[in-house]
C-alpha cells in the first residue's frame, strides 16, 4: 500500500469513529448502512429510570423498526434466601427475566421468558423452575385491552439456566407482532396482537435482562442478595425494511441507549469491540452489588 493511500484509509477510519461529534459519515453509511447507520436513521437519546426492578435495557432510538431479535445464553440464578415470598411457599420476592419488547402507537410490550412455576405429572408446582414465554401489553387509544399471558405449562416450553436460545418479536402483519423462542431442542412461536404496531411506524424497541420483584412496580427497589450471572448475548439485531427486504441491523452500541438501573454499581458487563459491535455482551446483575 502506498503512503497516500494508507493515509487516506487511516483518516476514513478515523472519520468513521471520531468526525462531526460522532454521528457517521454519510460516505460510511452509504457503503455499509446495517452494520452502521441508515441515511435516515434516528439516534438514540437518553431515557430515565423507572422504579420497581433491576435491570440492564439496551433501547433503540425511535424509527421504522420491525421488531428486534438475538441469541442469548440464559443466566445462572442465586436467590437471597431471606427474601422468600410469605404468600406462595417455595417462592422468593426476586425473579429473574430475559425479554424484549418495544414502545409504538403509544403501546409497551414485553415479550420474553420468566422464571415460572411448572407443570410436573399435571400438577403446578409450588416453586419457580424454568423460564417460559410470556406477553404483556399495555391498553391502546383503539380500545384493546391490557394483557398478560404465558405459553403453556408443556415441558417442551421450558427453558433452563445455561441454555441457548434464539428470540425475537417482529412485526409482520400490522397490528400483530410474530414471537419466537427458539432453542435447546425446542420452539415456541406465537402470534400476539398489538394495535399500535404498523409497518412503516415510528416506534423503538429494546431488549432487557431484570431481577424484578414482587408487588413492587413504581416502588424503589427492595435491598437483595439475589444474583443472576453470566446470561451472555451473542448477538442482537433490530429488523428493518431496506432495498425490498428486511435486513438484520446488528444493535452495536451507536444503536442503542445503555440503562443500568436504579444505579450502575448493580451490573457487571462485559464486551470487546467486536463483541459490541454485534449486540454481544455478558451481563451480570447482582443486587448486593458488583
Amino acid at each position: 500500500m502506498n503512503m497516500a493511500l494508507k493515509m487516506t484509509s487511516c483518516l476514513a477510519f478515523f472519520c468513521f469513529c471520531s468526525c462531526g461529534n460522532g454521528k457517521v459519515t454519510e460516505d460510511i453509511v452509504e457503503e455499509d448502512p446495517i452494520n452502521t447507520f441508515f441515511k435516515d436513521e434516528t439516534r438514540p437519546f437518553a431515557q430515565k429510570c423507572f422504579d420497581g426492578a433491576y435491570y440492564r435495557k439496551a433501547v433503540s432510538g425511535k424509527d421504522k423498526w420491525l421488531g428486534i431479535g438475538g441469541t442469548v445464553v440464559l443466566p445462572q440464578i442465586e436467590f437471597d434466601e431471606n427474601r422468600k415470598n410469605p404468600n406462595k411457599p417455595g417462592q422468593y420476592l426476586d425473579n429473574p427475566s430475559v425479554y424484549l419488547g418495544g414502545n409504538m402507537g403509544g403501546q409497551e410490550t414485553d415479550i420474553g421468558l420468566t422464571w415460572e412455576v411448572v407443570k410436573e405429572s399435571g400438577v403446578v408446582s409450588q416453586e419457580r423452575k424454568a423460564f417460559r414465554p410470556f406477553m404483556r401489553r399495555t391498553a391502546h387509544i383503539s380500545g384493546q385491552e391490557e394483557n398478560y399471558a404465558n405459553a403453556p405449562a408443556e415441558e417442551r416450553y421450558y427453558w433452563y439456566p445455561g441454555e441457548e436460545v434464539t428470540i425475537s418479536i417482529q412485526i409482520v402483519d400490522d397490528y400483530k407482532l410474530k414471537f419466537i423462542v427458539d432453542g435447546a431442542g425446542k420452539r415456541f412461536e406465537t402470534d400476539y396482537e398489538c394495535a399500535g404496531y404498523k409497518k412503516g411506524n415510528i416506534g423503538e424497541f429494546k431488549r432487557v435482562n431484570a431481577i424484578d420483584q414482587v408487588a413492587n412496580e413504581g416502588k424503589p427497589v427492595q435491598p437483595t442478595q439475589t444474583l443472576v450471572k453470566n446470561s451472555c448475548w451473542k448477538e442482537t439485531y433490530l429488523f428493518r425494511f431496506y432495498k425490498d427486504e428486511v435486513v438484520k441491523a446488528p444493535m452495536h452500541k451507536g444503536r442503542f441507549t445503555d440503562m443500568r438501573c436504579p444505579d450502575s454499581i448493580y451490573f457487571d458487563i462485559d464486551a470487546s469491540e467486536e463483541e459490541s459491535s454485534k449486540g454481544s455482551e455478558c451481563i451480570t446483575i447482582n443486587g448486593g452489588g458488583i
